[in-house]
């Protein structure tokens, strides 16, 4: 019988749906309709043959990001997908048996990368209130923790952090000698950053992605930023070549068109202002959850109603078994046609009689 790393064999995994491109996509956080159509054929025209042929080159990007965020090329380093960017972080600076400490629920690759790596999980569980509790995170901070998880807004709630919070938990961390990863993949629906840290503190790492506002989930694309040190590793960890080639081409021309970026930004906040304003006018229970997603109280059965919205409208939102969570349906946000689509259907199956 051949060998197989006794916590690969022990991880269960639940992949995400497949059969999802003739639906209308309201369950995973990503834009619902993407990036303008023209921006995408004029990137599309740059991608020749002898381009293809190319080992990918990440540093012209990584030179125009750093400068975008105001930091270092020596603070950047491109991965493939911020989930990649996350196995990294914990193989570099976890230990195997010792603690990560995340809340939960939150988003499920800082939990199963544990399980893969032989990590120690340890959930804080949010408050009856759907708050958390920071006192409850230092708490778990102990001599065996060696990493501590922010998501800033947190996925699937979208509990935000202050800088009081953030400091805490640094102090904390370091005194047992542990890192702070804050994951900000919604950042850009949520203007409030950490970036300052991740820049000048010795044991934070900062975690971006151009899934949600930029829109290229497809292509799979993140960046891991810190001081010059924790990148150093990184890079030491990290696939020689692993942001792919047509990732970095589309995000270096998102960032030569600020105009383009700041449009998706309004265009989410209108969509997201719109939605909440309808659910209310109907006397839905709504809850902003800071990223590009919302919660709604369905008035019947929310897995029930999610089924009905996907056979019967191929509209797809998540629902959860999670006790906490399952009286709701979250919605990722995009723009007002969108949504219009969505509520459309959405009034039409919860509101029947």
């Amino acid at each position: 019988m051949y060998y197989v790393d006794e916590h690969i064999k022990n991880t269960n995994r639940v992949f995400p749906q497949q059969g999802r491109y003739d639906y209308l996509r309201y369950d995973m956080n990503e834009n619902p309709e993407g990036l303008p159509k023209e921006f995408v054929e004029s990137v599309l025209k740059e991608i020749t043959p002898e381009f293809l042929s190319i080992y990918p080159e990440p540093d012209r990007f990584l030179n125009k990001y750093a400068a975008y965020i105001g930091a270092s090329y020596e603070n950047v380093v491109a991965v493939n997908g911020s989930d990649m960017g996350i196995r990294y972080l914990l193989e570099t600076f976890g230990e195997k048996g010792k603690d990560v400490v995340t809340v939960a629920p939150s988003f499920e690759m800082y939990w199963v990368n544990c399980s893969i790596l032989g990590l120690h999980h340890v959930p804080v569980a949010y408050e009856p209130d759907m708050t958390i509790s920071i006192d409850k995170i230092l708490d778990a901070i102990t001599e065996n923790t060696r990493i501590v998880v922010l998501l800033n807004p947190n996925n699937p709630i979208g509990n935000v952090y202050t800088e009081d919070e953030l400091e805490k938990v640094i102090e904390k961390t370091k005194k047992v000698g542990a890192i702070v990863i804050i994951d900000e993949a919604y950042h850009y629906f949520y203007p409030n950053t950490f970036l300052k840290y991740a820049l000048n503190e010795e044991n934070v790492v900062l975690l971006r992605t151009f899934s949600k506002l930029f829109s290229i989930a497809a292509c799979r694309l993140g960046v891991v930023i810190s001081n010059p040190q924790i990148i150093h590793y990184v890079k030491n960890a990290k696939l020689t070549f692993d942001a792919n080639a047509i990732a970095l081409l589309f995000a270096e021309r998102i960032l030569d068109h600020p105009e383009m970026i700041e449009q998706l930004i309004e265009t989410e906040k209108e969509g997201k202002a719109y939605t909440l304003a309808e659910l209310t006018k109907h006397g839905y229970e709504t809850r902003d959850c800071r990223g590009n997603f919302i919660f709604v109280t369905p008035k019947h059965q929310a897995t029930e109603v999610a089924q009905k919205l996907e056979t019967e409208k191929k509209i797809l939102v998540k629902s959860y078994g999670n006790e906490m969570l399952k009286k709701y349906l979250r919605i990722s946000v995009g723009s007002k046609d969108a949504m219009e689509r969505f509520l459309t259907a959405f009034f039409e199956i919860d509101e029947r009689a």
